[in-house]
C-alpha cells in the first residue's frame, strides 16, 4: 500500500486540490427534478458559484467569512435544514421581508408581485400522466422570472404573513406546485447556503432518449444581467 501511494501520490495530490476546489470555489450540480422547471430541466448541469455569498472551510459548513448578499432572484444551492439533501431553489424573500402568499399570488412588503401570461404547456408528472401547467412572468420587485402552475395538483397555494428573521431566507422552486421548498422545509439559514448558479454547463434530456441539449450549453440563468 505504502509503494502505491508513493507511485501515484501526484494523482492523489490532484484528487484532494480538486475535492477542494469543489468544495470550497466552485462546482456543478445536475438538476434530478421539475422542480425548478420551466427554466431548469432535469438533465442539465448547472455552474455553482460558492464563493457568492460565503467562505467556507472545505467539506463543512463553517463559514470563514462572507463575500456577498443573496438577492431576491438568485437561484441557489443549499442544504435541506431537514435532512441536508442538497437544494437547488430560488431566493424570494430576504431577511426583514414580511412575505405572503394568497392562491399562488406572492406579497412582499406590502407590494404584490407582478403576473403575466406566458401560455400553456403539459406537464407530465409520474403516477399522474400529463397535467396541464399554465406559465407566467413572475415580477418580484426589480428581479422578473418564469414560474409554472398546475391548478390540478394538491399544493400549499396560501401561507403567511411572516417576517424573515435574520440570517435566514425563503426559498421557491419556479415549478410552484411540484416543489419541497421553503413552504414544506422551512426558511434556510445563511450558513446552509451553498453557492449560487450561474449558468447551464451541459444539458441531456434524462427523461426521454438522453441526447444533449445543444441549445442549453452555456445558458445564463440570469439573461438580462
Amino acid at each position: 500500500m505504502k509503494s502505491w501511494v508513493r507511485a501515484n501520490k501526484g494523482f492523489l495530490m490532484f484528487l484532494m486540490l480538486f475535492g477542494i476546489f469543489r468544495t470550497a470555489v466552485a462546482d456543478w450540480n445536475p438538476i434530478p427534478s421539475a422542480s425548478m422547471h420551466p427554466n431548469l430541466l432535469e438533465g442539465d448541469v448547472v455552474f455553482v458559484n460558492r464563493l457568492a455569498y460565503n467562505v467556507k472551510v472545505p467539506l463543512t459548513d463553517i463559514v470563514i467569512h462572507p463575500t456577498g448578499e443573496p438577492r431576491r432572484g438568485d437561484i441557489v444551492t443549499f442544504s435541506s435544514p431537514v435532512n441536508g439533501t442538497r437544494l437547488i431553489k430560488r431566493v424570494i424573500a430576504l431577511p426583514g421581508d414580511r412575505v405572503e402568499m394568497r392562491n399562488e399570488k406572492l406579497v412582499i412588503n406590502g407590494q404584490p408581485a407582478g403576473y403575466t401570461s406566458l401560455g400553456h404547456g403539459i406537464e407530465n408528472i409520474r403516477g399522474v400522466g400529463d397535467l396541464a401547467a399554465v406559465r407566467v412572468d413572475e415580477q418580484l420587485g426589480d428581479a422578473r422570472h418564469a414560474v409554472q402552475f398546475m391548478p390540478q395538483l394538491q399544493a400549499r397555494r396560501d401561507f403567511g404573513p411572516i417576517v424573515v428573521p435574520a440570517g435566514q431566507y425563503m426559498m421557491l422552486g419556479d415549478n410552484r406546485d411540484n416543489s419541497e421548498d421553503s413552504r414544506y422545509i422551512g426558511l434556510v439559514p445563511r450558513a446552509l447556503l451553498i453557492g449560487r448558479a450561474e449558468r447551464v454547463l451541459a444539458s441531456a434530456d434524462i427523461t426521454s432518449n438522453w441526447m444533449p441539449r445543444t441549445e442549453r450549453f452555456g445558458m445564463s440563468l440570469y439573461p438580462k444581467e
